[in-house]
């Protein structure tokens, strides 16, 4: 597929399944928000994968696609002391914030690759 599209799909794609996983985690901080001792997790990905595209910019297109390919965004648990006496340190300000720009990104995406593909089913055609 990267020979025929180049890496904008397989960029879409993981930037996809990253918001995705995004959106999933931060909804069941916002569901374990009154449950006592629970630690709010997040996703990383962003930081990572900006490194190791830093490092393979100088390379081939199938370098980056490789890249891109075996990029992983990871779950993580928050080491934050709770201010609250149960020990929980789910912020749900902090929460909604983060669901509204996660779920603007992931429509914007969404757009961009519509456009893209779009794009692509006008060269074709011709």
């Amino acid at each position: 597929m990267n020979l025929i599209f180049g890496n904008n799909i397989s960029m879409a794609e993981k930037t996809l399944d990253y918001l995705w996983s995004k959106q999933k985690v931060t909804l069941n901080n916002i569901a374990n928000g009154d449950t006592p001792g629970y630690k709010a997790q997040y996703v990383t990905f962003e930081d990572e994968f900006r490194k190791r595209l830093m490092t393979g910019r100088e390379g081939t297109s199938q370098d980056i696609g490789n890249i891109i390919g075996s990029s992983r965004h990871f779950i993580r648990n928050t080491d934050n002391e709770s201010a609250r006496m149960d020990g929980n340190n789910v912020n749900m300000d902090v929460e909604n914030v983060e669901l509204a720009r996660t779920t603007l990104q992931y429509q914007y995406e969404l757009n961009a690759l519509n456009s893209e593909i779009s794009r692509l089913r006008t060269i074709i055609k011709g």
